[in-house]
């Protein structure tokens, strides 16, 4: 099939995706499409950026326009993946003014919410903490949805949400169609599909867990030390979008704030910002300002930006399949990508797990770089100089100087991304009248322990901040 013509799709719909660019479909929506339209539940794995969203908001727009009184709910892991989705629903009926939309999600704000239920939106698109805020407070009624999808349905499981959805599925009608679609597959997932579909059609595009063939991947074995100049090197030699990910909130900020410090502009996405922080970021990394955006992993779905040329994994993510979903920001749609791995001396058991994921999907095993001419090989009284920032286009690229220079950079690097001990810094000196006031000796007073503190980098196990990214949906 080549053409979304084939489909026998009402006029408002091929009006749409014409206008989209939609010419043809993609091999998930080639199977998924025609089988939604006869009204079967459907459990699909694919690769992500394979077009899945399409493939079950096609049939749902249909069935919502030969059935006026019908609604339809859809449940996303995610804040980013439900306004994804839900901006693609609205280009899809932009001239079926009948389906409307509203975006059910934490962070947001109840009033707002309130105001788009009112509007009696044919489509719900929702994260399952808030809708079941919404129904507790009989908000939103499900007694007339007639299509129920669960988008990324794997990622839902590993964040936790199983009681929720539970609770959800018990609401809804038991006449209903269907749609489970997942990026990965495994035993967790069964109890869930036997409580949602009834009697699917199961399809499978490709390998689950596969990364893109178009996707070209490599490694960089560094150090803590040197992580930082590595990083700024990476950026100097690359041209377009890029996505770094590091590994909690906490890092990502330091990252951020570390690159900022060299004149960069940067943009942030994690779980302890505001919702209306983390959409202006995403829309200014969509529009390419600025061109560099760090996150943790709940970018690593949900975030749909064609154009990203390269993904940088500063830090390794913590479960082999997230190194998937990662990569996946690139090379999507049949585009050609990059992704490149800071693998640390640390990080070897987990770089094992991500190969042997790898290889056991069939996907290229990436290719390992050599870092000579970098922070190992300057001389050992040589420190990292304060770059110039050279405008190019719409991002400054960084020019490091060539010739050695021997001065003190402007801060330390690995100050920048780990700060040092709060008894380390220097106490500020108060100045009166009579000049500096002398410090005053206080006698000690035993206190409670000081609790050790471990480097970030240490930490090998979910820490509290990643606990924290997980918990804001």
């Amino acid at each position: 099939m080549n053409s979304f013509n084939q489909f026998k799709l009402p006029e408002v719909l091929n009006k749409s995706l014409k206008g989209m660019g939609f010419l043809e479909p993609t091999p998930i929506q080639v199977k998924a499409v025609p089988l939604g339209l006869e009204g079967k539940d459907i459990l699909a794995t694919a690769q992500t950026g394979t077009g899945k969203t399409a493939a079950f908001c096609l049939p749902i727009a249909v069935k919502l326009l030969e059935n006026p009184a019908a609604t339809a709910l859809v449940l996303a892991p995610t804040r980013e993946l439900a306004l994804q989705i839900d901006e693609f629903w609205r280009k899809l009926t932009q001239h079926a003014h009948d389906l409307r939309s509203a975006v059910i999600i934490g962070g947001a704000s109840f009033f707002n919410q309130n105001k788009a239920i009112a509007r009696r939106p044919r489509m719900i698109i929702a994260t399952p903490g808030r809708l079941l805020d919404h129904l507790g407070r009989g908000n939103i009624s499900l007694s007339n949805v007639a299509a129920f999808t669960l988008d990324e349905a794997d990622r839902m499981l590993d964040m936790g949400f199983a009681p929720q959805l539970n609770e959800i599925v018990s609401l809804l009608p038991r006449q209903r169609q269907n749609f489970l679609f997942s990026a990965t597959w495994d035993k967790t997932l069964d109890d869930l599909c036997k409580k949602v579909l009834f009697s699917p059609v199961r399809i499978a595009v490709g390998t689950t867990s596969q990364a893109a063939g178009t996707i070209s991947q490599s490694i960089v074995p560094t150090t803590v030390k040197d992580k930082n100049e590595a990083l700024l090197n990476e950026l100097n030699d690359r041209k377009g979008l890029i996505l770094i990910f590091a590994r909690t909130q906490v890092r990502t900020d330091r990252v951020s704030k570390f690159l900022t410090s060299y004149g960069i502009d940067v943009g942030r996405i994690h779980g302890g910002r505001t919702q209306s922080q983390r959409n202006l970021a995403l829309k200014g990394f969509k529009a390419g300002k600025p061109q560099i955006m760090v996150a943790t992993d709940i970018a690593s779905r949900g975030i749909d930006v064609v154009d990203i040329a390269h993904v940088i994994n500063y830090d390794l993510p913590q479960l082999p399949e997230d190194y998937i979903h990662r990569i996946g920001r690139t090379g999507r749609n049949g585009a050609v990508g990059e992704a490149i791995s800071f693998v640390l001396p640390e990080d070897r058991e987990q770089w094992r797990e991500i190969l042997r994921l790898l290889k056991k999907t069939g996907s290229a095993e990436p290719k390992v770089r050599s870092q000579e001419g970098m922070a190992a090989k300057r001389p050992a009284n040589q420190q990292p100089s304060q770059p110039s920032v050279i405008q190019t286009g719409s991002r400054p690229v960084i020019s490091q100087v060539k010739s050695p220079v021997l001065v003190a950079a402007p801060s330390p690097v690995r100050a920048a991304i780990e700060p040092a001990h709060p008894r380390s810094r220097p106490k500020p000196q108060s100045e009166g009248r009579g000049g500096p006031r002398p410090e005053v000796k206080r006698q000690h007073r035993p206190g409670p322990v000081q609790a050790k503190v471990r480097p970030a980098f240490a930490e090998r196990s979910l820490d509290r901040d990643d606990a924290i990214d997980s918990a804001q949906f």
